[in-house]
């Protein structure tokens, strides 16, 4: 199954310190997974369950710092039509202060290959700068020809120090 996670994902990443909230899209691409296993089901032809792990670009800015990276690791469920993920992205900053999501999605495959879907996500903590962060929102997903993604995410997001303002 060489296509990538929904995030990550599944991502968007935005906070500006001292909002109540803030709304946000960003874009990035995650590739292949570097690691991924799966087996089959055994209940029809094609039906895998699959953990994989891999990395994605990322275009964000957050309380002043650049995002660097991103990393995810997931769990999914696929047929050679469809399939749902479960996972956790992570994104590293400039400064080395990483923001954790949950996500769960699902995408339309064709002939065991990645074409669209959609996730949606959460923020599930954070360090330094980042510690506090709360949002949620929901990425699409379109396949690419060396088996990654393209994303494109919305959320809103909020600090801990803005929410209680």
């Amino acid at each position: 199954m060489n296509r990538t996670l929904g995030v990550c994902g599944l991502v968007a990443l935005a906070a500006a310190l001292g909002a109540a909230q803030t709304k946000n899209t960003m874009t990035g691409q995650c590739g292949k997974p570097t690691v991924e296993q799966s087996v089959p089901a055994g209940d029809q032809q094609g039906h895998m369950f699959t953990v994989s792990q891999g990395k994605c670009t990322i275009t964000a800015k957050v309380n002043g710092v650049v995002a660097k990276e991103g990393d995810y690791a997931e769990h999914i469920d696929a047929t050679t039509t469809q399939f749902k993920n479960w996972g956790v992205y992570t994104v590293t900053f400039d400064n080395g202060d990483k923001v954790f999501y949950n996500y769960q999605g699902v995408a339309t495959m064709k002939d065991g290959v990645y074409q669209t879907g959609t996730n949606k996500y959460h923020v599930a903590g954070g360090t330094g700068k980042m510690k506090g962060l709360s949002g949620s929102g929901s990425c699409k997903l379109t396949g690419t020809q060396d088996g990654g993604v393209d994303y494109t995410c919305t959320g809103t997001y909020a600090t801990k120090s803005s929410a209680t303002q």
